[in-house]
């Protein structure tokens, strides 16, 4: 009696931990959940059976030991087809998974300056940038106006323009050089390669 019981308890825990799980994210429609009166049915194999009611559509997903998934709920009638439901989510969510993976996502770095900066400094910055592009991401230059700096201007826009310069090759000017407060500022993005 133990072990029966214990099988059957088993047997209810694997049932009702799985559900909520594949209740939590419902992507489509599956069995008694769809709507429609009518539907295309797609078989498990990938040949199509034709159109028909919804009762004899689950019939032949119940017979196959299958699930009924509405994939195409748009279309006239909606198309469902006879496939393993947790399967077909899991390879939807891989997919889903791997396309993340591969986007890119660019961030936009801050490199600060000033009027008066010295060479070494400058050549330290520029280096920083050519690796923050190097790396495929956006680069914002600043450059800081104190007290009377703010009446010579000019002079940070040529510096801005000599940064340009020094990334070459490696760089694109997103933004001109643009005064915003006491600050001017200057949008670097990489250049794409072909």
């Amino acid at each position: 009696m133990q072990s029966g019981f214990s099988a059957l308890l088993y047997f209810f825990v694997r049932l009702f931990w799985r559900c909520p799980l594949i209740a939590a994210k419902p992507t489509a429609s599956i069995n008694e959940d769809i709507k429609a009166t009518e539907v295309r049915v797609i078989g498990a194999d990938g040949n199509q059976l034709g159109v028909m009611k919804i009762a004899e559509a689950i019939r032949l997903s119940n017979e196959a030991e299958l699930d009924l998934v509405e994939i195409a709920p748009d279309s006239v009638p909606p198309v469902c087809k006879i496939m393993d439901y947790g399967k077909y989510r899991f390879e939807k969510e891989k997919r889903e998974k791997e396309q993340r993976k591969k986007r890119q996502i660019i961030e936009l770095k801050e490199i600060q300056l000033k009027c008066r900066i010295d060479t070494h400094d400058f050549n330290t910055k520029l280096n920083h940038t050519l690796k923050f592009l190097a790396q495929g991401n956006k680069v914002k230059v600043i450059v800081k106006f104190f007290g009377r700096e703010m009446a010579h201007t000019e002079l940070g826009a040529q510096l801005l323009d000599r940064f340009a310069e020094g990334c070459g090759e490696n760089a694109v000017i997103e933004k001109k050089p643009l005064l915003d407060g006491r600050n001017m500022t200057m949008i670097l993005a990489p250049k794409k390669s072909k």
